[in-house]
């Protein structure tokens, strides 16, 4: 049995909804409606996945996407009435995998959450399980989905992974945002090419000597990224 998928909101009208929207899609489902509850079911079962409100009545939203991140490897959706740009960004920064703003499409909630779980399998699965630059001080494992960066492990989202892994497999290829958008989001999401600065800002603190000057994710201004690790022989 697949685990579940926690939907954190307390609006249980909604809640109820998107309950019967995603077992109508064979999902199991279990529902919080606080930030406490929220905790206590992904600390007894680790979800599949999470769909997030961040107005919670006993605490913060973006604080428990960063429990969750701590918690386990599995994608957050927020799903949220904050609408702003920066709002958006905010919730990529703090590691979202997805952002939808209410009123929302169930519907559409759940051809993201298949989205978002797809390409996590994909990334985890990849047939070339191992590669390594710079003479093994970073190494990305896409089998077990996992970085490792001077022999120590590396927490990334799944979103994370799959950028940097779409960057590293074409080293000195400058991608443009709409690129990185559509290839590891799956799908183009209007106005969303900025959520791929967020991830990147992400990337490199957690794998750059220095973010403010980084070896590895360049950036080129006006178009977008490229990586500038150089690959090791096999």
């Amino acid at each position: 049995m697949l685990p579940p998928v926690l939907i954190v909101e307390d609006d249980t009208k909604l809640a109820r909804i998107v309950k019967a929207y995603l077992e109508g899609a064979d999902f199991r489902t279990v529902h919080a409606s606080t930030v406490s509850e929220a905790l206590q079911k992904a600390e007894s079962e680790l979800p599949l996945a999470a769909i997030l409100d961040l107005g919670l009545p006993d605490g913060s939203g973006e604080e428990l996407c960063q429990s969750f991140k701590e918690l386990g490897d599995f994608p957050v959706i927020m799903l949220t009435a904050k609408s702003s740009e920066e709002e958006r960004i905010a919730g990529f920064a703090l590691g979202a995998d997805d952002y939808m703003v209410k009123p929302a499409s169930p519907r559409e909630l759940v051809c993201r959450l298949k989205a978002v779980l797809k390409r996590y399998e994909h990334s985890s699965a990849s047939p070339d399980s191992i590669v390594s630059f710079n003479d093994g001080t970073l190494v990305l494992n896409s089998l077990r989905h996992q970085i490792s960066l001077n022999g120590y492990p590396v927490s990334v989202t799944p979103t994370e992974f799959k950028l940097l892994l779409i960057l590293a497999s074409s080293p000195g290829r400058t991608f443009t945002r709409d690129e990185l958008v559509s290839r590891a989001l799956g799908y183009q999401f209007e106005g969303y090419d900025r959520s791929i600065d967020a991830h990147i800002k992400n990337l490199r603190h957690k794998i750059e000597k220095d973010p403010r000057v980084p070896e590895y994710l360049k950036t080129v201004y006006g178009v977008g990224y490229l990586f500038a690790g150089e690959r090791d022989a096999l």
